[in-house]
């Protein structure tokens, strides 16, 4: 599906502002958006919102459907009476500038349980919360019981729970929904809330001719409701512990590759059953998103399947994937589907092919495009139209901190690129993203900021310390807004010129950066 010309700031929920140790779908998701409409952006992308565990990665989640409850807003659960300030008296002392994942997460699982007990108590909004868990039943049930086994079984993962529940013998999980029947209320309580802020959250932007791009990861995580629900879709042993795991060999990111250790999907199961998995996980992605940025497109094509045993990705194999089977279900069932493909790493003609066909949309990396001569393809004079430039990704250092430890010989292409001179570069890295003929441009706010290392959100192959970064109102330049929105309309970013804009820097001023 053609997308408009148009750009947008890369920024997940969890790096918003505010006073509660994690950004939040509340007045600071608003006004973040009201900074993208005076900036005149109209996109906006963040990482999958689904509930995280281990290593705090929103790429690797207990559910590939519901919605993380620490994003839930306390300040909003204040304005409904579901907590009251005496409930907030003993939060604790948590960092403005970065997530600190183990003091949040207690402290908002107890105010979230707190709103939970006085939505019991009180009994409102019960017909609407009903009208949620039936409407939603198809995930919301296997994920509520699943997420109130974790926490009577202490966080272990699922294939170490009794064999009754492990297993999902009806019996076991009768007396499990039966025993458990308050922690599955309250689960399905807080994807309530998700749900409720959240679409409020994406109709606030869409009011403000602003598109949300989320993100669908390939593969979901071994310890997730999907996998448990649903093992015979993927490639299990006997013990239920995945037999063959997913990565990427080698590449720009990490010379042993990435070995990611997500179970693998039984493609072949899935094609017998047309496909019903992936086109509820998109139905539900497009509840969520205006536009879906599908991650590791590569896989569907082939992908790197890496036995389980091995502790790295450098041993593995290629494995052919769906292909246009896939695709072909999915636009039969919802129609045509506005995706953008990541298509980086070992991409051969078959996935170009894959991706013309469809005509997705793939990304351009800045960061990845001067480590050859003038015809590499990230450069932007090779760019074709259908394309996402980005300076770079979450994956990446940011602009800032990957041009301070490129190879000389890359830093060089650069300075010729661009212009001579190290000033601003962050800013004229954004420019030269803005200017391509790329239909959409993105950047990370970091490299709107121009901000260094010490910003980046995440470090491939590192277990833990990742997506901790936040931003703080004052670091947000009082004329970034103007800037911002005059190079949008400099390089033709604005559909049609907006009567009631009028900007208050010239052209050159907005080129010469922040």
């Amino acid at each position: 599906m053609p997308l408009d010309r148009s750009s947008g700031i890369l920024l997940h929920p969890t790096s918003l502002p505010g006073p509660y140790g994690i950004g939040e779908l509340g007045p600071h998701a608003r006004r973040w958006i009201d900074f993208l409409e005076a900036a005149r952006q109209q996109l906006w992308q963040l990482m999958p919102l689904g509930p995280t565990g281990y290593g705090d990665s929103p790429y690797q989640c207990f559910s590939a459907f519901a919605g993380n409850p620490y994003l839930i807003s306390i300040e909003r659960l204040v304005e409904i009476d579901l907590l009251t300030a005496d409930d907030l008296a003993a939060a604790p002392d948590l960092p403005a500038g970065h997530v600190d994942f183990g003091a949040v997460i207690p402290y908002r699982t107890a105010i979230l349980v707190r709103a939970f007990e006085r939505f019991v108590a009180g009994a409102r909004e019960r017909a609407a919360f009903e009208a949620f868990c039936a409407r939603e039943a198809y995930w919301l049930d296997d994920y509520a019981l699943f997420m109130a086994l974790k926490e009577v079984h202490g966080g272990r993962a699922w294939n170490s729970w009794e064999e009754g529940v492990r297993s999902r013998h009806p019996a076991a999980l009768s007396r499990a929904r039966r025993e458990l029947a308050a922690t599955v209320e309250r689960q399905k309580f807080w994807q309530y809330l998700f749900f409720d802020q959240w679409l409020a959250i994406r109709r606030y932007a869409n009011a403000r001719g602003i598109r949300v791009i989320g993100d669908i990861p390939i593969f979901v995580s071994f310890d997730s409701a999907d996998v448990w629900a649903n093992p015979e879709l993927f490639h299990l042993g006997p013990e239920v512990a995945p037999t063959v795991v997913a990565g990427v060999p080698p590449d720009h990111f990490s010379k042993t590759g990435q070995r990611w250790g997500n179970p693998l999907y039984r493609w072949d199961r899935l094609a017998a059953r047309g496909f019903d998995w992936w086109i509820a996980r998109f139905r539900s992605a497009l509840v969520f998103f205006d536009v879906v940025r599908l991650d590791h497109f590569c896989g569907f094509e082939a992908y790197w399947e890496i036995p389980a045993t091995e502790p790295t990705a450098v041993v593995g194999r290629w494995v052919r994937g769906p292909g246009q089977a896939l695709f072909g279900a999915l636009r039969e069932a919802l129609g045509e589907l506005p995706i953008i493909v990541e298509d980086l790493g070992f991409v051969t003609p078959e996935v170009e092919k894959l991706r013309d066909d469809n005509g997705f949309p793939g990304m351009k990396v800045l960061q990845f495009a001067f480590g050859g001569d003038a015809s590499h393809p990230y450069q932007p004079h090779n760019f074709p139209r259908n394309c996402v430039v980005y300076t770079g990704t979450h994956d990446n250092n940011t602009a800032v901190g990957w041009y301070a430890r490129a190879p000389k010989v890359e830093r060089e292409r650069v300075r010729r690129y661009l212009a001579p001179g190290d000033e601003g570069f962050a800013w004229r890295f954004l420019l030269l993203a803005f200017a391509s003929v790329a239909d959409l441009a993105l950047a990370p706010l970091q490299d709107v900021l121009g901000l260094g290392t010490e910003a980046r959100m995440n470090i491939p192959g590192k277990a833990a310390g990742n997506w901790r970064w936040r931003f703080r109102w004052e670091d947000i330049p009082e004329r970034l807004a103007l800037r911002l929105g005059e190079v949008t309309e400099l390089y033709g970013r604005v559909p049609e010129p907006s009567g009631g804009y009028r900007s208050a820097v010239t052209a050159t001023e907005a080129q010469e950066g922040i």
